[in-house]
């Protein structure tokens, strides 16, 4: 045997005996190995060169991995028993020696087979052998899951008591109908597991459509084993139906139905003809018809690619992961570093709550000693000095709760002012809810202190007690309706029946339809009964004043405060109604495009009024005269500044939502090849337009991602129709970096024509060199990773042309996008496997991703946020990340902890942002 390099490494097993000889190479390259294979009977006659086996090896430093298997005479020995063989003396070993001595124990396991492969022939197609290497053997073993987060015999005795109840009543025997359900996956995959089912029986030679326990128990050692080639047979005689070691285009085109259906992809569905195409070119290049389960093997064993600095950003990663681990602390000490982060994450919040219950204690207080001090005390006690305690917080309050809803002043001094940086503008509509509970809290004791109290011990106090009383109340009141039906009576009664209409019908349990109410009584749930609800503020408000002047302890108007609290915010609050009907009353949009999206999404493309700007994450609101000429509601805006026009995508979840939707598709049609959307309606010049439904807009508003601009890292994260503001900040960095290579590119023409100011440079362009506070000096954005998480393939359509438009122009990698579909299962479930093969092979072929249908490929299920704020602090070291989020609020809770996490921890700092959705 003639060895491939000078120092090899040679393992004689005989018998029982194994010996060892030659130099350890421990850079690692080729090694021989030769295996004496004791005589039997059948070959005593064999020669002596017959005997051995020549194996040569591919040593590395962490891998051991076949090269070829020949006979003593020099014959390759090509079988795919034996290349299915060769993987299992793959082991693992940092250090050369050990290599050799562990795979030498795996080699006498094996001798006999060995030997019975070695006397083989070559066979007319051979099967290639593939290079296991840690990487590509870790991915392929990921990869075909048949059960979730299954740990095999421990969870047998769950599937054992599920067979047991299910079986009760038929006699011990399991139905293929009920093999969904023993096994523990769920009903969408009811179909797959039938087809699961039919494939384990078939490969035991088992007839008719049940099983009893022992053969269940056999079934689920199978899909329960953790070993590649057992996950990648099951796999394979699921798609060969016909169990004839082949599978076929028709198979192929069947399996993938089959996972597009149990992942509810209906676009695959339909395209399944064309992607059995593409397999079947992809890996039966000569054209036979048909593809073994090697050709299988070899796309699940191209794994992912490991980069450089591969090693580096293991080791970075496990010193993070060791930071991010609790501490065992003190319970004093845990509670002061607990109590200190919190202080540093909410300190905006912290300062404005601390002014703001200062002030109503320092009010209460007032009022409670003042009162004390009064000879209303004598006969109420200090029922009376809580009653005006709480009055006075009421004021106070009825007026603060104008203040965060008054749009377009917090817009100006969010934009205009410095104090974005001490006060916290995106919770304005948390402050607004918090000072609603404190006025239900004051209202509580103020009617509470009155009514079950004061007027009792009026109506119960002696002559004397009573008569220093007689200047407020008159002669002794004799009933208790004397206080019900005066002035202050009656309003405070009709205020608390309104406060508590539209304190209930703003709550989230009525305010987004989670109470499911009989007819008539649904209309009082939704986004309409809260908005008009709201309304009568301005009822409550009216009463307020009246109730503030018949007072009956207090007779001096200067000394009747009430005006002075609520003047200045009804005024603005008014002046800012006037200005939202005003400006929308001259600033009319003219539809340019409609479009209908899957997933009930309305898409508006308006024409921009003249001096409308605007910033990426703000939003406007929208009024439709033909659904209702009073109703406002706010959509964020999914253009960019830059664009020619203003667009709103508007989910159908809500009675005005939908309606809107109807009498926009009443003028929309199916759209043409090549365009968008299933219905859609465009504006074209000159020809024949749709009467397209009069539509007012009034904004723009602030946002809390319109802050996005701030930061050199930002993290944009949309669940669902949440990714508009995101959307438009996307296309706003996609934007500027056109605007920077307009840029670079003029200055050169300048620089070669000798003149610094080009004649057709852009706007920007000059506007950026006008100073360093302008154009780019303000966009400090560098790096943006955007994540967009949505049930349903078909949402990817609404921003289809946005996101290949990123995916072209940024050359530089500043937009890192990821797509989620949570309707897929995770990335290594056997349901999809076959889509995870498919979206790879059209991926590189023709650059789009089969499940989004754009340049940016999807994943599956839902995102592990903890690995990717890990990911961006191992990038980004040292620096500011913005976190912005924009959805249901599940996750929120999630996002915010890992911000505080990770800013701590380590050196980079993440500021979390959410939209109020």
């Amino acid at each position: 045997m003639q060895p491939e390099n000078n120092h090899h490494d040679m393992d004689v097993a005989t018998g029982d005996r194994t010996a060892y000889s030659g130099p350890l190479n421990k850079r690692g390259g080729r090694k021989s190995a030769r295996f004496n294979l004791p005589e039997t009977s059948t070959t005593a006659s064999a020669s002596t060169m017959e005997d051995y086996v020549e194996i040569t090896l591919d040593v590395r430093e962490d891998s051991v991995a076949v090269h070829s298997v020949k006979t003593a005479g020099g014959v390759d020995v090509e079988d795919p028993e034996l290349a299915l063989l060769a993987k299992g003396l793959e082991k693992r070993s940092s250090i050369g020696s050990s290599v050799v001595r562990n795979a030498s124990s795996k080699f006498r396991q094996v001798s006999q087979e060995l030997k019975r492969l070695a006397s083989l022939t070559r066979r007319p197609h051979p099967v290639g052998r593939f290079d296991r290497t840690k990487s590509a053997a870790a991915h392929a073993l990921k990869g075909l899951k048949f059960i979730s987060k299954t740990d095999g015999g421990a969870a047998w005795a769950g599937v054992e008591k599920r067979f047991d109840e299910l079986t009760d009543k038929t006699n011990g025997l399991l139905p293929r109908s009920l093999f969904c359900e023993c096994i523990g996956m769920n009903k969408e995959s009811k179909e797959f597991a039938g087809e699961l089912f039919d494939a384990l029986g078939r490969r035991r030679n088992i007839s008719g459509n049940s099983i009893n326990k022992g053969q269940l128990r056999e079934f689920w050692d199978q899909i329960s084993d953790q070993s590649f080639d057992s996950r990648l047979q099951t796999f394979f005689d699921m798609v060969d139906k016909d169990a004839d070691g082949r599978i076929t285009e028709e198979e192929v085109r069947e399996i993938i139905t089959l996972s597009a259906s149990a992942n509810k992809l209906s676009n695959i569905q339909k395209q399944a003809d064309e992607y059995a195409r593409l397999i079947m070119e992809e890996l039966d290049p000569n054209e036979l018809g048909y593809i073994m389960i090697e050709n299988l093997e070899m796309l699940l064993l191209q794994g992912p690619s490991q980069s450089v600095r591969a090693a580096d950003s293991r080791n970075l990663s496990k010193m993070l992961s060791e930071k991010l681990k609790p501490t065992q602390d003190y319970l004093v000490k845990r509670w002061y570093r607990d109590f200190k982060y919190f202080l540093l994450d909410n300190w905006q919040r912290v300062w404005v709550m601390a002014i703001w219950i200062g002030i109503m204690a320092g009010l209460f207080a007032y009022k409670y000693v003042q009162y004390k001090n009064k000879a209303a005390f004598g006969v109420m006690g200090h029922c009376v000095c809580f009653a005006k305690g709480a009055a006075e917080t009421l004021k106070l309050n009825m007026a603060l709760i104008l203040l965060p809803v008054c749009r377009n002043t917090i817009t100006w001094l969010r934009n205009k002012t410095k104090l974005g940086k001490a006060v916290p503008f995106d919770d304005n509509l948390n402050f607004h809810k918090l000072i609603a509970i404190a006025i239900a809290l004051g209202t509580g004791i103020h009617v509470i202190s009155h009514l079950a109290c004061d007027f009792p011990r009026l109506l119960h106090a002696t002559p004397e007690e009573y008569e220093p009383m007689e200047q407020f109340f008159g002669e002794q009141p004799t009933s208790y309706w004397f206080f019900v039906k005066g002035w202050e009576g009656v309003t405070g009664i009709i205020m608390v029946v309104l406060m508590a209409i539209a304190f209930t019908l703003a709550s989230p349990w009525f305010r987004r339809n989670k109470i499911h109410l009989p007819k008539p009584l649904d209309k009082l749930t939704g986004f309409n009964a809260f908005w008009y609800s709201h309304h009568l503020f301005v009822i409550v408000y009216s009463l307020l004043l009246v109730h503030s002047i018949k007072l009956y302890l207090t007779h001096k108007w200067y000394m009747k405060t009430t005006w002075m609290y609520l003047a200045v915010p009804i005024v603005l609050y008014a002046g800012e109604r006037l200005i939202r009907a005003f400006r929308s009353s001259i600033k009319a949009v003219k539809i340019l495009k409609v479009a209908v999206y899957p997933g009930n999404v309305l898409t508006l493309h308006m024409s921009k009024p003249q001096g409308f700007k605007y910033k990426s994450g703000q939003y406007i609101f929208v009024n439709c005269a033909a659904v209702s000429p009073f109703e406002w509601h706010p959509f964020s805006i999914t253009s960019a500044p830059r664009d020619d026009h203003v667009s709103v995508h508007i989910r159908t979840l809500g009675d005005w939502t939908r309606q809107l939707k109807v009498v926009f598709s009443e003028v929309c049609q199916p759209p043409p090849t090549g365009k968008s959307g299933l219905l859609r309606a465009d504006f074209l010049q000159g020809e024949n337009n749709p009467n397209f439904p009069k539509v007012l807009i009034d904004g723009p508003y602030g946002a809390p991602t319109q802050d996005y601009k701030n930061y050199d890292v930002v993290l944009l994260v949309g669940l669902g129709i949440g990714a508009t503001p995101m959307i438009s900040v996307v296309k706003d960095i996609v934007n500027n970096m056109k605007a920077m290579e307009e840029e670079e590119n003029s200055l050169e023409e300048g620089n070669r024509g000798g003149n610094n100011t080009p004649p057709n440079a852009s706007p920007l362009t000059n506007k950026r060199k006008s100073g360093p506070g302008s154009g780019r000096h303000n966009f400090k954005t560098r790096r943006a990773y955007f994540y967009w998480v949505t049930r349903e393939q078909g949402s990817f359509d609404w921003f289809k042309g946005v996101m290949n438009e990123a995916a072209e122009t940024d050359h530089k990698g500043v937009i890192e996008m990821h797509n989620y579909c949570t309707s897929v299962y995770e990335e290594g479930d056997a349901r999809s496997a076959l889509i995870t093969m498919l979206q790879s092979l059209n991926h590189a072929k023709n650059g789009v991703d089969v499940v989004s249908g754009t340049r940016v490929k999807s994943h599956f299920a839902k995102p592990n946020w903890r690995t990717v704020y890990k990911r961006i602090a191992l990038n980004h070291p040292n620096s500011r990340v913005g976190v912005f989020y924009c959805g249901a609020p599940p996750p929120v809770k999630e996002l915010r902890q890992l911000a505080s996490d990770f800013s701590h921890k380590t050196t980079t700092k993440f500021e979390f942002h959410k939209e109020n959705f």
